[in-house]
């Protein structure tokens, strides 16, 4: 939960890096906070798709897109490569995998190494 308010105070903070750990915590209680919030739009309207789970798609919009920049400024590519997505079946995955991959060691031209920063 530490990560996904962390993401939250960097509501619209496109420059940085976020590791791994950062990113995928975030789509977890993303997910999770999705899914309560159609279960509450189901019990109120009876549809599964609502005020609430509309209302919280978009205030999540914009960290979404700012996380995902940030993780892909820790593996070395710019944030425009978020429009990869934009490719059938092929830029999904190939977005995963750069998701899924380890960020480069030290600094690089985003910023300093966010891994280094926690090392004890």
């Amino acid at each position: 939960m530490e990560y996904f308010l962390q993401v939250l105070k960097k509501y619209a903070v496109f420059s940085g890096r976020a590791r791994r750990k950062e990113y995928w915590m975030f789509v977890l209680f993303n997910l999770l906070f999705s899914i309560a919030a159609g279960v509450a739009d189901y019990v109120l309207t009876g549809t599964g798709s609502g005020a609430i789970s509309g209302l919280y798609a978009i205030a999540m919009l914009i960290p979404s897109l700012a996380v995902g920049v940030r993780r892909l400024h820790d593996v070395g590519k710019s944030g425009w490569f978020t429009l990869i997505l934009f490719v059938p079946l092929v830029g999904v995955i190939w977005l995963l995998v750069l998701d899924c991959t380890e960020g480069n060691a030290g600094e690089n031209e985003y910023g300093p190494d966010p891994k280094a920063m926690f090392a004890y």
